[in-house]
Formats: structure tokens, C-alpha cells, sequence
């Protein structure tokens, strides 16, 4: 079977499972597989990728699962790629654990594995990872709420949106960044749940999405209602805070809201008060890095002690407090995605 044979079977073998593809054929094949197609950091991680391969003249094969959490749909992906001999591929698992055997046979059949944004468990199951340092980026908007309450952070109500029950790596270091930030003993590092501060009212399961963080604060809030701080693993999960906040007449800035993302709705999101800060990280710069390095077939030095490559994260809000590095809003538009 000739590759361009092999390419378009691959594509309808992923489309069985579910599991959105986008691909033109070209000599040189790469991956990049996502949790979904449709959130907005995703979407610029893959227009960073076709950007890039356009750029290297090479075959990109884009795939998303249907949803977050869809394991059995990145199995596939990667199932595809290994049968089209791709080159290698960049992927934001969306189990870190669970996906790790179908990584190991990728990287025995000779493909390069990338991975982005939600580091596996152990990291080193991978040839790479390039990331924003979830726990540094937790760690801000926790370093922000507390300065920004001031002395109300010793009796604050504290709310967590997660992500998901299996606590995927880009879960608990964000959650667990907060709390250090905050001022919280987080107890084990890797994962939460087990800590005993008098401030966590509850955590609460949003799998990152503005409906199901709607739900998951109206369930917070017949637990905690008066709650005055809520941590969401994303922005989509803080605007459906928000809308639970709003229906009980909580819009009143008595509920202060952090997230981290950086998109353009989170962004100006923090513009319009609804979220106090968030941490913006960059999902274009990772995907195209990536692509770089798997058709060049070499991977930038990182340091070890960080184990993987920090591809940066900044705090954005309208009201910076001493001690924690910021940049503005109006910085936060032009930097954007989304």
C-alpha cells in the first residue's frame, strides 16, 4: 500500500472512533493530537501546528478526541500515526496515566513523542515535554488572591473547580500551585483532596467546560454558600462559575474569581471583572516548538531539574498586587488566543 493509501486509511480508522481529523498528504508525516477540537487553546494549538508544518513543508494529521477525558480516542490517534509511519507527534493527553503504554509502543516504533501542556505520569514516558509550569501558573493567582484579600485570606470560603476525577498532571499542579500560593498545606503534591485547611469548602468537577463549571459552582454553593473565593482549572469553567454566582445574586464582587488559561474571552473576562487574575500560558508557541523539533529530529536542551521546557505564563489582572509580577490587561489582549 502506497503511504498516501496509508495516510487516508489512517484518517478513516480515526474516524470510527470519533475522533475529528484534519490532514493533507505530503511525503513527511506528523501528528498532533488534542483533547477536543472546539476549546479555544486547542484550536490555536493546532493553528500553530498547520502554521508550522506549512512552514517545514510537511504533512500534518490533526486529531481531537470527542471529548475531555477521551483516552480511547487519542489510543486511536496514535494507532493511526503508527500505522501511516509518521514521523512522530506532539499530544495533550487527556488520561497521563492511561495513555502511557500507547506512548511506549509509538516511541518503539521509531515515532518521536511530544508532549504538550499536561506533562504524563512519570514525564519521562515521553521524549519531550513542552509546557507551561502549571504549578508556577497555580502558584500566581494563588500569590494574588491571598495579597489581594489581605487580612480576610485567614477566613476565606474557597471554592476548587477541577478538572477531572482521575486528576490528570495539569489538574493537580494547577490546583496544588494555588494552594501553595495561597497558603495552604497542600499535604501530598500529587493530587488533592487530602489537604485539611478550614478554608476548602469543596472541589467540585467542571472537565473544563463553561456548562459544567456552571453546574459544579451551583452544587459548590448548596455545600459552601459563602463562598468568597473560587479557583477553576480553566477559563471556560470560570465564566460558568460566574453564571451560577449571578443567578444568586453573587455578581456583586463578594465572590472573587481566579482561573488561568489566558484566552481572549478570559481575558477580557478579567477586563469586565468577572475573573480577578488568570495566568495566561501559549499554546501556538508550544505546538509550533514541537513540530520544530520532530522534523528536526532534535529536541532543545532543558534543564533538568524542570524536566521538561517552560514555555512561559503570566499573570493578568486589573489590579496587580505588590510583590506578585503582573502584566495589564491591554498586554494580555495582544497576546491572546481564541
Amino acid at each position: 500500500m502506497g503511504k498516501l493509501n496509508i495516510l487516508k486509511a489512517a484518517v478513516a480508522g480515526l474516524a470510527l472512533y470519533g475522533v475529528t481529523v484534519t490532514a493533507s498528504y505530503a511525503a513527511d508525516t506528523v501528528g498532533l493530537i488534542t483533547k477536543t477540537e472546539t476549546n479555544p487553546f486547542f484550536v490555536k494549538m493546532r493553528e500553530g501546528a498547520q502554521a508550522k508544518a506549512k512552514e517545514l513543508g510537511v504533512t500534518l494529521i490533526a486529531a481531537a478526541g470527542k471529548f475531555d477525558g477521551d483516552n480511547d480516542g487519542q489510543v486511536a490517534a496514535i494507532e493511526n500515526l503508527i500505522s501511516a509511519g509518521a514521523k512522530g507527534f506532539a499530544i495533550v493527553p487527556s488520561d497521563s496515566k492511561a495513555i502511557v503504554p500507547t506512548i511506549k509502543k509509538a516511541r518503539d516504533a521509531g515515532l518521536m513523542v511530544i508532549v504538550l501542556d499536561t506533562p504524563l505520569d512519570p514525564m519521562d514516558a515521553a521524549d519531550a515535554t513542552f509546557a507551561t509550569d502549571n504549578r508556577k501558573a497555580g502558584m500566581l493567582i494563588g500569590q494574588w488572591a491571598s495579597k489581594a484579600l489581605g487580612d480576610k485570606a485567614a477566613d476565606a470560603k474557597i471554592v476548587f473547580l477541577d478538572l477531572a476525577t482521575n486528576q490528570p498532571t495539569v489538574d493537580f499542579l494547577r490546583d496544588q500551585g494555588f494552594m501553595q500560593g495561597f497558603g495552604i498545606d497542600v499535604k501530598d503534591p500529587n493530587k488533592y483532596g487530602d489537604e485539611d485547611d478550614k478554608r476548602i469548602c469543596t472541589h467540585e468537577i467542571s472537565q473544563g467546560d463553561q456548562e459544567k463549571g456552571r453546574t459544579a459552582m451551583e452544587n459548590a454553593l448548596q455545600k459552601c454558600p459563602d463562598v468568597n473565593v473560587v479557583y477553576t482549572i480553566n477559563e471556560p469553567a470560570a465564566a460558568g462559575a460566574w453564571e451560577a454566582l449571578k443567578a444568586v445574586g453573587k455578581d456583586d464582587g463578594s465572590v472573587m474569581i481566579v482561573s488561568i488559561d489566558g484566552g481572549c474571552p478570559g481575558v477580557k473576562n478579567v477586563q469586565a471583572g468577572v475573573i480577578g487574575a488568570t495566568s495566561q500560558q501559549y499554546p501556538l508557541k508550544m505546538a509550533s516548538m514541537a513540530l520544530e523539533a520532530i522534523v528536526s529530529g532534535k529536541i532543545p536542551d532543558i534543564d533538568p531539574k524542570m524536566g521538561f521546557l517552560d514555555t512561559g505564563a503570566e499573570l493578568i489582572t486589573a489590579k496587580p498586587v505588590e510583590g506578585v509580577p503582573s502584566i495589564s490587561v491591554e498586554e494580555g489582549l495582544k497576546l491572546c488566543w481564541g
